[in-house]
């Protein structure tokens, strides 16, 4: 059995109870080592074969994984974050499905989330947005052209973009020219979680200027959206008048 883990954000207690114990039962460990906090290694059993995928090709990796079932070992390939957001693990599952080789997915905790945490923020806030975009500037790997950042800052909702601190003047632009207005609240986090977490907060036009001052070039998520600012309209779920399944609305007289 192939076990896809979500790591977590950074810190090594962030990972999920049943990720904790997937890795203390493994026997191959084929890990992000570019990005998952080495600390969870720790979780590994004495005689886990532990290998850092940071330097290994698909191939490689999956070759790893068809010897380890073939002896007939548990396999955790372990991810940053979850790993159904830019984990490319689709790739590899349709690799296993080809070779029939069985597998499951342990969800973890995004770094969007654990940037949220850091923040002390809620993306979501009646009257300013209801809605959150995970997505990532055109790099290396392209994005489809209806996926544009401006194209996605139309929407005016709250923005949370991976993979692209290094590119924050072209980011600002981006979501300018998409709508979002130049002193539109904004935050840099750099590794969420982690013992040297920094969070930025700054605008979308000073986006470049906070990354540089801070020499933050790769490792950090982008915060976008008014969520980031002070107004925003309580929420009805505990509003005293309202009526809900569990509780009356306030002066409601028992019948």
């Amino acid at each position: 059995m192939i076990n896809f883990v979500g790591a977590g954000c950074g810190a090594p207690d962030l990972i999920t109870v049943r990720g904790m114990r997937l890795l203390e039962k493994a026997d191959v460990i084929i890990y992000a080592g570019s990005l998952v906090n080495p600390d969870l290694l720790e979780y590994a059993p004495d005689h886990c074969e532990i290998h850092n995928s940071a330097m290994m090709t698909l191939d490689e990796v999956i070759s790893v994984m068809e010897r380890a079932e073939a002896e007939n070992k548990m396999t955790v390939r372990l991810h940053t974050g979850d790993p159904s957001v830019f984990g490319a693990i689709r790739e590899q599952m349709d690799r296993l499905d080809t070779l029939g080789i069985s597998y499951e997915v342990c969800p973890g905790v995004s770094s969007f989330c654990g940037a949220a945490a850091a923040l002390n923020a809620e993306y979501t806030l009646p009257d300013v947005s209801q809605t959150v975009i995970l997505t990532r500037m055109a790099g290396r790997t392209p994005v489809p052209e209806r996926e544009q950042i401006r194209s996605l800052a139309a929407h005016h909702a709250t923005m949370v973009i991976f993979l692209s601190a290094g590119m924050t003047k072209k980011l600002s632009e981006e979501l300018i020219a998409g709508g979002y207005g130049p002193d539109t609240p904004a935050a840099i986090v750099y590794k969420a979680s982690w013992p040297d977490e920094k969070v930025c907060r700054c605008t979308v036009g000073t986006l470049e200027d906070t990354a540089k001052a801070n020499g933050i070039s790769k490792t950090a998520l982008i915060a976008v959206g008014n969520f980031l600012g002070d107004d925003y309209s309580l929420s009805k779920l505990y509003d005293s008048e309202f009526e809900t399944e569990f509780r009356k609305s306030k002066g409601h007289s028992p019948e």
